[in-house]
Formats: structure tokens, C-alpha cells, sequence
């Protein structure tokens, strides 16, 4: 079994050697007699040659399938120059075959074996047969750019002085953040454990142990919906470090980025990043992971409607915290009635009552509430916005972060329409990384009826505003980062409180957990923090996100190799699957269904 080369490693100066490859057949073609075996390993393919006097020939050739696995020995020989395959790395080679060993003869594939044929088939089947699906070369070349990034993290941040640590995976449950998967404990009847949703308080604990400088490859668990860019299971970057502050982790991230498209991809980044305030990222793009590799920006316009006879404007513009905001989607009058309802859908799904509009076309404005705008506001608009013929311009008037995130959906669809209508052209091949900054750090949620935390309740307040956790919690900026990257959130972080005093009065006096509640789910950091914890702050980047971005891929699907379904299912394995009625005594469960009916 032991072979010489790789599939992909043999070039014209191998003439004449003796070789043992083994490897999938990829393709096989018989030209008048002559059998031809494209053999593949990850690396490549190699040609082969079975000639008819090759004993048993006829036996063996109809014996071969395709994908079945053969060990090949032969000698390497020069194609003719006619023959020379320019697009293959061994296409200026071929081996003629010796001896042919079959290791395993494959049953025919339940779907094309070949990279622009399985992309079209079910994902469902391709995911029932991960294993097929992963043997084409695409699919290696995915994971291993994976590989290849967080090798490089893994090398930057050794250089640095980091300490790679791993944190338990069973954790406790904790009050705030995404639903968690809890795992029973057989031991400790009517206890469970926690999946750990991130290492934080793992990691802030081995700041205050004085382990300084930590990093691991974590894994992490969310019971969330599912979409293109989540999974019940991930994997972050995930750093914690004693001693900094914020530009002391940019300047660290930067270079772990750098060092990580260099190697992945060979493509060289410039640093240091922009920075971009939150409220800025919200008032021109209406997201806080804005795309900036194309405009489309968002406009204000609330001075300009306050005396306006649109009273839908106008009670915005006037309103406390309101706004009234429009986008100009230049180029796309030309939307479809289609377009323009699914437009207005997303609008909806976010808050909005309906998505106003006006479209340009031969130079005439068209729209509802044309009537209802003075000339002035005209004149305003069209300056603003810069409004050409062939624009369509859309507006949304409500609370400020609504208004915001309405136009932020709407810019975000407009732009593919435009895309695919060839008058937007977005490179795939620009990586526009941003940190955005000066998030606040609560929000109020109207259904609670409190405050939460933006990013977490570990989060360190900017020093100068901690005064206005008493007075003005909403005023309060964090010390919060997001690193961004063309509309992605790839990682996240910030300095964290290293004060008990402060950590418990934000628990209690501003997020309003009660103080039950915050000692059994975070006594033990009170207490460690009471004995000397150092200043810290960390960042996590999500592993398949990272990926993604660096292959070209929309969702993170393609980048882990046995992913689930939308349903959180492995079609593979069969998982989730039933628990045993032993295994349910054992931990003390009984099952209690929802109906059928």
C-alpha cells in the first residue's frame, strides 16, 4: 500500500522512474483498445495507462468502476506533444501501468462525482453522502483553506506569547445570551450541565490565574434557528489577554488577519484597519457590519421633514429618538412589482408599516406621496440623494435604530438586484475589513422591560461614562469591538470589568438580574475577581465565517465537514436519534411529548 507520489506530484522530469500511486478512479475512457484511468488523491490526478497486454486485461477492465480504489504501479512515460493536457499539473505525463492491485470496487455514486455537476444536486442527498460529496477537489480545497487559516492564527499568536489552553465543553447554564444546549447529569440527578456557548468566564478565570496571554480552537454550542451562516455547533479564535487595551488587541488582530490571507490565500491586506463609530455604521449603511465595498448609503432627512404636511414624516421627525432616513438605489426604477413586494416584506419583518418610495423614470417622479411633499423637501431630496433618472429612492421614518436597520435590509437586497442586473459591480476579490467601535454598552428591550447588554455583562464601560450607569445606563458606551469584514461580523470582543464592585452593579443595578440569580450563576467570578484581577479583554472570530469568506462561499456549510441541516439533523448519521427507555431511567428523564395532532 505504500506508494511513491501523490496523484498531483508527477511532471515530465519523473520520466523513467519506477512509481506506486494509489488512489479513486476518477474517469475512465477506452480509446480503441487502450484503456485510460484518470487516478485522484487529494492532490490531484495522474493519468494511467493500461495497455492490453497488461495480463488479464479484459478481466480487469470490466471489473473497474468509477471512484472504486486501485493501487497503480508503472513507469513514468511523456505524453505526445499532441496529447499534453495543459490543464492538469501531471498533463505532460502519464504513468503506463505494471500491476494493478483493486482494493475496493465502488457501487455507482448516488449523484456526479464533478465539481460543477453536484453543486446542482439536492444538498439534502449530498449531505445523506458527505462523504462522496467531500472527495471532490472543491470540497478539499475548502477545508483545507480552513486548515491553512487557523494554522496561521495558531503561529501568530505563539509569536506573541500566547498560552493555546483548552476550557471544559460542560459548563453551567447562564441568564442571558442564546439558548444553550443542556446535557443531564446521570451522577447528580435533576442537574444538568451546560453546553458551553463560549469559553468567556472560563477564559476571564485564567486571566485572574495569571496565565496572561491564552488562546484556543474552541467549540462552541448554540440551540439556535438555523441559517446559511449558523450551526448548533461552531468553531472561534477565541483570545483573552491581561494587560492591554483596545489598541493594544487591533494592533494584535490585525496581524493575526494579515498573516492569515497571506497564508491561506496569498493575498496581502492593508493595515491598519478603518474604524468606524456604531452610530456612524448605523446612520449610513443601517447596520452595524456594514458593506463598504459599495455605497448606497443611508441619508437623514429628519431636520428637513419637521415641518412637513406628510404627517408620517413629520410625527418622526418631531418624535424623541426618532428619524427619518432614505436611500437612494440608483439604477433600479426598473424594479419589478415582485421586487418591489418582497422589498416591502423585508421592510415589515423589521417593524416597518410599509416601504415608501419614489421612482424616476423618463425624468418624471412617481410616486404616493409626491403629493404630500413641498417643494423645498423636493429640492432637498434630490440634492441629498443626488437623484438622476432611472433612480429609486426608498425612505423610512421611525424610531432611529428601526429607521436604520429598515433601510440597512432594503440596501442590502437592492444591491443584489442591482448586481444581478450588471449596474452594481461588488468585488469579490476586495476584502474591506472595518472595526467598528463605540457600541453603546446596554440596550433597553421594550418586552423585558429592562436594560441588556449589547455584547455581554462582562463588558467594560468607557471610564469616563461609568457615572452614567446611575443617571443615563442608555449613554453608556462599551469597550466593545467588532472586526468586520464585507458584511460579515467575523469577531467580536472587548475589555472586560475586572472590578467586583462594578461587575455586581452592573448585574444587579442596570440589567436588573436578581441578586439570587447572580450569585449562583456568577458567585464564583465575583470572588475570584476579589482577589486581584488584573485589567483584560479578549476577541473571538468565528472559524467558519473566516472560511467562508476566504473560499468564496455565501454560507459556512461548505466549510465543515460534516455540517447540519437547517433542522440541526446529520443526514449521515441519522442524528438526532431516539434515547433508550435505560439510558432515560438512568437520568432519572421522563419524556413528555408534544401531540401529534
Amino acid at each position: 500500500m505504500k506508494r511513491t507520489h501523490t496523484c498531483g506530484a508527477l511532471r515530465i522530469s519523473d520520466v523513467g522512474s519506477s512509481v506506486t500511486l494509489i488512489g479513486w478512479i476518477d474517469v475512465m475512457r477506452d480509446h480503441g483498445g487502450i484503456f485510460f484511468i484518470d487516478l485522484r488523491d487529494r492532490e490531484g490526478k495522474t493519468q494511467i495507462l493500461l495497455h492490453p497486454e497488461y495480463p488479464g486485461y479484459a478481466e480487469l477492465v470490466a471489473k473497474l468502476k468509477p471512484e472504486s480504489v486501485i493501487q497503480v504501479k508503472g513507469t513514468v512515460v511523456a505524453r505526445d506533444a499532441a496529447n499534453v493536457n495543459a490543464a492538469m499539473p501531471t498533463g505532460a505525463i502519464e504513468v503506463r501501468a505494471t500491476g494493478i492491485v483493486v482494493e475496493n470496487i465502488s457501487q455507482t455514486p448516488p449523484f456526479p462525482m464533478e465539481d460543477g455537476k453536484t453543486e446542482k444536486v439536492n444538498e439534502d442527498l449530498r449531505l445523506q453522502y458527505r462523504y462522496l460529496d467531500l472527495r471532490r477537489p472543491s470540497m478539499f480545497n475548502f477545508l483545507k483553506v480552513r486548515h491553512l487559516a487557523v494554522t496561521a492564527a495558531r503561529s501568530h499568536l505563539n509569536d506573541n506569547g500566547f498560552l493555546e489552553i483548552e476550557t471544559p465543553y460542560l459548563f453551567k447554564s447562564t441568564p442571558e445570551g442564546a439558548r444553550e444546549f443542556l446535557v443531564p447529569s446521570r451522577v447528580n440527578p435533576g442537574q444538568f450541565y451546560a453546553l458551553s456557548q463560549s469559553p468567556q468566564q472560563y477564559k476571564q478565570m485564567l486571566m485572574v490565574s495569571g496565565m496572561e496571554r491564552y488562546y484556543q480552537i474552541a467549540r462552541c454550542f448554540r440551540d439556535e434557528d438555523l441559517r446559511a451562516d449558523r450551526q448548533p455547533e461552531f468553531s472561534q479564535i477565541d483570545i483573552e489577554a491581561s494587560f492591554i487595551d483596545r489598541e493594544d488587541m487591533y494592533a494584535l488582530v490585525e496581524g493575526m488577519m494579515k498573516r492569515i490571507w497571506k497564508e491561506a490565500i496569498g493575498v496581502e491586506i492593508a493595515t491598519p484597519f478603518p474604524r468606524m463609530p456604531f452610530k456612524e455604521a448605523m446612520n449610513r449603511f443601517g447596520v452595524d457590519k456594514p458593506d463598504t465595498r459599495y455605497g448606497l448609503e443611508i441619508i437623514d432627512f429628519t431636520e428637513d421633514f419637521k415641518k412637513s404636511g406628510f404627517k408620517v414624516f413629520a410625527s418622526a421627525a418631531n418624535g424623541e429618538g426618532c428619524a427619518v432616513k432614505a436611500m437612494n438605489a440608483k439604477g433600479l426604477a426598473d424594479a419589478t412589482q415582485g421586487e418591489m413586494k418582497a422589498l416591502e416584506e423585508a421592510a415589515k419583518a423589521l417593524g416597518a408599516k410599509g416601504l415608501a418610495f419614489i421612482r424616476i423614470e423618463g425624468g418624471v417622479w412617481k410616486s404616493p406621496i409626491l403629493k404630500f411633499l413641498s417643494e423645498d423637501e423636493k429640492a432637498a431630496l434630490a440634492k441629498k440623494l443626488d437623484i438622476a433618472d432611472g433612480d429609486l429612492v426608498f425612505f423610512a421614518a421611525d424610531k432611529w435604530e428601526r429607521a436604520c436597520s429598515i433601510l440597512g435590509r432594503v440596501r442590502t437586497d437592492c444591491a443584489k438586484l442591482l448586481e444581478a442586473r450588471g449596474k452594481l459591480s461588488i468585488p469579490k476579490d476586495k476584502y474591506n475589513f472595518l472595526w467598528v467601535i463605540d457600541f453603546p454598552l446596554m440596550t433597553y428591550d421594550e418586552e423585558q422591560g429592562r436594560f441588556v447588554a449589547t455584547h455581554h455583562p462582562f463588558t467594560a464601560p468607557v471610564v469616563e461614562d461609568i457615572p452614567l450607569l446611575d443617571t443615563n445606563p442608555h449613554a453608556v458606551r462599551g469597550q466593545h469591538y467588532d472586526c468586520v469584514l464585507n458584511g460579515w461580523e467575523i469577531g467580536g470582543g472587548s475589555i472586560r470589568i475586572h472590578q467586583p464592585e462594578l461587575q455586581k452593579k452592573v448585574f444587579e443595578d442596570v440589567l436588573q438580574i436578581p441578586k439570587d440569580m447572580v450569585e449562583s450563576r456568577f458567585g464564583y467570578m465575583l470572588k475570584a475577581f476579589s482577589y486581584g484581577a488584573p485589567p483584560h479583554g479578549g476577541i473571538a472570530f468565528g472559524v467558519e465565517r473566516l472560511a467562508a469568506i476566504l473560499t468564496g462561499r455565501s454560507g459556512i456549510r461548505d466549510v465543515i465537514a460534516f455540517p447540519k441541516t437547517q433542522k440541526g439533523q446529520d443526514l449521515m448519521a441519522n442524528s438526532p436519534s431516539e434515547a433508550t427507555p435505560r439510558q432515560l431511567k438512568d437520568l432519572h428523564i421522563a419524556l413528555s411529548l408534544p401531540s401529534q395532532s
